[in-house]
Formats: structure tokens, C-alpha cells, sequence
């Protein structure tokens, strides 16, 4: 009995060492601090639109561990995982245990936790392609986004399967199955894209086509609920270009869609099928995106994300004949040192939503905000980053009493932020 459990300890032993002698990647993402308004805790409001610094009340986290399981002849296999946790950072001990407001009769959860990736890529598997990867979980996929208005812009993530980095002529092609349901509505994309052509030196572009296939239960059918639900198509060209002189990069996009992806267009969504609208058959919209870094010296950065969008017969619900975004951010530093620095964001935006009837109802606004910064270098995105800010808020829309519980058009945030990744 003694020889057959030293016989299985050994065992374990040397599997253990053996899967430790990979490395486990461990990754992760965070925003937290605290906050106060004219009228309580900080105020955020029309993150995607103003700009996201000093715009932000939450506590949120993402924390990924990964490891290559395996490695031989050429051949890998990966499993990555990731969790994520959300709250409004109010108490000391928060938890997915409902917290009851007693005055009001209400309970809500302190904090929600949510399964964001799971999924095994393999790499190796096809000789004429070695670095062709081929994956199946659930996983962000390929997401392009625009960091200080926190909009994933390019964005079918979820459950699925896909083939990536495939090679062919100057680029690559990726295509992927993924299950991303809408409102108990179910949906699958299929996604393709072909990345890396570069038409002149120092550009490359992007170009990729989504599309959605809404797929009612036989249930739905007979109920005639979803009918008016049809089959989407999102495209999406980009041209990126990196200035090595003067250090500049800049990319330009431009996105279609129609039926009920349309809406994405106006709501810096990223690729959701939009059910709630009403009758999207006849919707269709597109998009353009510019945005920048634009350093000037070593020591000063400016980013900006411009927006242009138009949506057409997307909300017959509401009668709407159309709505039009545009939306200006622009984010700059002065770094002190390399720890240190002072950043100022501005941002304004106008949506008109124009009604069939002949009627318009108008949304805009503008945000401004100071902040002094402590991070760990000097660059634009070095994180970790703490930070000391005063934010102002404005209304300037039709319907502009949106703060201090609905009585003024203006508020103003002072706080204290932490923000990393690794």
C-alpha cells in the first residue's frame, strides 16, 4: 500500500511540475475611486458621447488567467479565462447578496459578476499556415475600440468557434461562428475579415463583414412575436497609418449597417442585434470614425476620437425617420516627469432625432475636465495611473434637466481614480 501511494504521489508530483513549467499569464483591467457631486456621489453621464475621464462612477474589473497547457512539434494549445466583477463601489463589503432599501421598499445587488472568457486556441495545427489559430469557447473577439469614450466600436463577442491569422496573399484572413442572443431572441453572427494589407509603407487596413442571422424557436413563430426580425449586415473598412517621423497615428473607419445592427450606428454600439426598437426591416445607417494620437515633443499628447453617424426607420416604435450623432472627444497631458502629469479632456456632442411627423428632439452636451495624474511612466498609456480630477457637466438638449435628480442642466464631479491593466 505504501509503494502504490509513492507511486501516485511521484505521479502527481511530475504532472504538476509539468504543467507549471509553463507560465501562467495573468491579466486584467480595473477602474475604481471615489467621487462626490453637488447632489452626492459622482454623477456620470453620456460616457460614449463626452469622454470617459472624470465621467465614471463605478468600480469594475476584469481578471484574465491563461496558460499553453501544451507545446510540442510546432503545436500549442492555450485555454484562456477571464471574470469580471461590476459594482458602485458604496460599500465595504459588496456582494452578489441583495441589499435592501427599506424606505423605499426596494433590494438591489451590491455587486455583479459575470463570465466574460473561457475558451482553448490552437495554434500549429495546419502545416502551410503555423501561426493559423484555431479556437472555440466563448472569448472577446478581434475588438476595436476607442479608449477614452469606452466604446468598442468593432465588437461580436460571445460563444463561438472561428479559424484566425489565416494567410493569404499581403494579409490575413479570420473567420468565426459566434452566438450573441438579443433579448431572448436568438442570434448568430458570422464574421469574417481580412486584416494586414498594407497599401503604402507605414499603413495597413482592415476590412470585415458581420452578419447577423436571427433565429426564431418554432415557439416564436407560431406566436408571430419576432417576425418582423430579419437577417443583418454590418461591414467595416479601416485604414490605419503610423507617421514614423513625426511619431503620429491615426486611423480612419468607416462602418454600414442595416436592419437590426442599424441602430449600432447611432448608439456607438459595437454590433448588437437591437430588438426593442420595434419593426427594423427597413432600417439601415452607417458611421465614420477618426481618431489620433498626436504626440508633440516627448513630453505632451494629444488623442482625439471624432464620430459621425445616421440611422434611418430603425425606431417605427417611436416614429422616427432618422437619427444623427456627432460626437468630438479630445484628451491631452503635460507630463511633469515620468510619474508625473496634468490631463484635460473636453467633449461635446448633438443628436437630432427627426420625427415622421416633421418634428425634431434635440440632445447634446458638453463635458470638461482637469486632472492631476501619478502613473507608472511618462507615456499617454502607461498604467497604472492615479488620478485627482474636477469634471464638469453640461445639457445642453431639449429636455436638459439631467442632474441633481432631475432639477439642473449642469453639475460638477471632484474626485480621486485609479485606472490599470496589465
Amino acid at each position: 500500500m505504501k509503494q502504490k501511494l509513492l507511486t501516485t504521489s511521484i505521479a502527481m508530483a511530475l504532472a504538476m511540475t509539468a504543467a507549471s513549467s509553463h507560465a501562467v499569464d495573468f491579466t486584467g483591467y480595473f477602474r475604481s475611486g471615489v467621487g462626490v457631486s453637488q447632489d452626492g456621489d459622482t454623477q456620470s453621464w453620456k460616457i460614449s458621447r463626452l469622454g470617459r475621464l472624470g465621467n465614471e462612477a463605478d468600480t469594475y474589473t476584469e481578471v484574465g488567467v491563461g496558460q499553453e497547457v501544451y507545446n510540442k512539434d510546432g503545436k500549442s494549445f492555450y485555454v484562456d479565462s477571464m471574470f469580471s466583477m461590476n459594482s458602485d463601489g458604496s460599500n465595504d463589503w459588496e456582494s452578489t447578496q441583495a441589499a435592501c432599501n427599506f424606505d423605499s421598499k426596494s433590494c438591489s445587488e451590491d455587486a455583479t459578476f459575470a463570465l466574460r472568457q473561457f475558451n482553448v486556441k490552437a495554434k500549429g495545427l495546419i502545416s502551410s499556415n503555423p501561426d493559423a489559430v484555431l479556437w472555440a469557447g466563448k472569448r472577446y473577439y478581434q475588438r476595436h475600440d476607442l479608449h477614452i469614450i469606452d466604446t468598442k466600436y468593432w465588437n461580436i463577442s460571445g460563444a463561438g468557434a472561428g479559424l484566425e491569422n489565416l494567410k493569404a496573399g499581403p494579409g490575413t484572413i479570420s473567420a468565426a461562428w459566434i452566438r450573441n442572443d438579443g433579448d431572448e431572441l436568438n442570434v448568430n453572427y458570422l464574421d469574417l475579415r481580412y486584416a494586414g494589407w498594407s497599401p503604402w509603407q507605414g499603413a495597413w487596413t482592415e476590412f470585415g463583414a458581420d452578419y447577423a442571422l436571427a433565429n426564431e424557436t418554432d415557439a416564436q413563430k407560431a406566436s408571430g412575436t419576432y417576425d418582423q426580425f430579419e437577417n443583418s449586415l454590418m461591414l467595416t473598412a479601416e485604414l490605419s497609418h503610423f507617421f514614423a517621423d513625426s511619431k503620429i497615428s491615426q486611423k480612419i473607419v468607416g462602418q454600414y449597417a442595416n436592419k437590426g445592427l442599424a441602430k449600432n450606428m447611432v448608439d456607438q454600439g459595437g454590433g448588437w442585434y437591437d430588438v426593442w426598437s420595434g419593426d427594423n426591416s427597413d432600417a439601415k445607417g452607417y458611421r465614420f470614425i477618426n481618431t489620433a494620437d498626436l504626440p508633440f515633443g516627448d513630453r505632451v499628447m494629444l488623442n482625439y476620437v471624432l464620430t459621425y453617424g445616421r440611422a434611418d426607420d430603425y425606431a417605427p416604435n417611436s416614429d422616427i425617420d432618422n437619427t444623427k450623432l456627432f460626437s468630438a472627444v479630445a484628451r491631452g497631458h503635460y507630463a511633469w516627469t515620468d510619474y508625473t502629469k496634468t490631463i484635460v479632456e473636453a467633449g461635446a456632442f448633438k443628436e437630432k432625432h427627426s420625427y415622421t411627423s416633421g418634428s425634431t428632439y434635440k440632445e447634446s452636451g458638453q463635458k470638461y475636465t482637469l486632472a492631476q495624474a501619478w502613473s507608472a511612466g511618462a507615456s499617454f498609456w502607461a498604467r497604472p495611473e492615479i488620478r485627482v480630477y474636477a469634471s464638469y457637466l453640461k445639457n445642453d438638449g431639449d429636455y436638459d434637466t439631467t442632474f441633481n435628480g432631475n432639477t439642473d442642466n449642469s453639475t460638477w464631479n471632484f474626485g480621486v481614480q485609479a485606472e490599470a491593466w496589465w
